[in-house]
């Protein structure tokens, strides 16, 4: 039987890139890559993943334009409210991860209702939507809490590890990605997971992420199944 990751996450790069290359509106491209964050989380549920992650907007994108920011934050809330049911009949847990609290009151309402909603149940696949996330502002946060704890003495500086770091993460109930997927032809990680990505297969395409299909899935899941993970072991050669 073909190996398989448990968890995969992935960086949809290339909306605005895509709609440029099609003289169209940012907005449009964002819309398409709305689409294809729905055929991943079908094409990957169908498959049997059980943790499917989508980078869905970085800490730094709130730089990004007004105009833009603003109907990126019109198109999250529409695609939570259309999407939701959906994740409910197919048994999928809905998580966010970031800085949700930088976000308007109505779409923390919404996201905060979603979540509520898709944990209702014994989950098939857990996704996990990262906005207004970055692996910086994740370590950041994590390092306050702990400086706070030690302060309060809740923890002792020796007892400090990797795996109480770990919990401190905004990721705390969620395993590390076996697989990070990124589109559009760059290759970096782009303040994603920057801890979590310690021991993560990643596979880089040269496709805007509207472009993907399910082809490109399957090639990255079978690029997957070829490699030998050593987690840093010296196995030999």
């Amino acid at each position: 039987m073909k190996k398989l990751p448990n968890h995969v996450a992935i960086i949809m790069d290339g909306n605005s890139r895509w709609a440029q290359k099609k003289d169209l509106n940012k907005e449009k491209g964002h819309k398409a890559g709305v689409k294809k964050a729905r055929l991943a989380v079908e094409f990957f549920l169908e498959n049997g993943i059980r943790e499917l992650t989508l980078f869905a907007f970085s800490t730094e994108n709130w730089g990004r334009q007004k105009k833009e920011v603003n109907a990126l934050m019109k198109l999250f809330l529409e695609a939570i409210n259309e999407q939701t049911p959906d994740l409910i009949k197919n048994k999928v847990k809905l998580n966010f991860i970031g800085e949700i609290s930088r976000f308007d009151k109505i779409l923390i309402k919404q996201i905060k209702k979603s979540q509520e909603n898709t944990s209702k149940y014994n989950s098939k696949m857990n996704l996990n939507i990262a906005i207004s996330y970055g692996g910086r502002w994740d370590l950041e946060q994590a390092l306050k809490k702990i400086i706070d704890d030690i302060l309060k003495e809740t923890i002792k500086i020796r007892n400090l590890n990797e795996d109480l770091i770990s919990n401190y993460l905004s990721t705390s109930q969620i395993k590390d990605p076996d697989m990070i997927i990124r589109s559009g032809g760059e290759k970096r990680i782009s303040n994603f997971f920057l801890w979590q990505a310690a021991y993560s297969e990643i596979y880089f395409s040269d496709k805007l992420w509207p472009d993907f299909n399910e082809k490109d899935f399957k090639k990255a899941l079978n690029e997957f199944s070829t490699r030998k993970r050593k987690f840093g072991v010296k196995t030999g050669i």
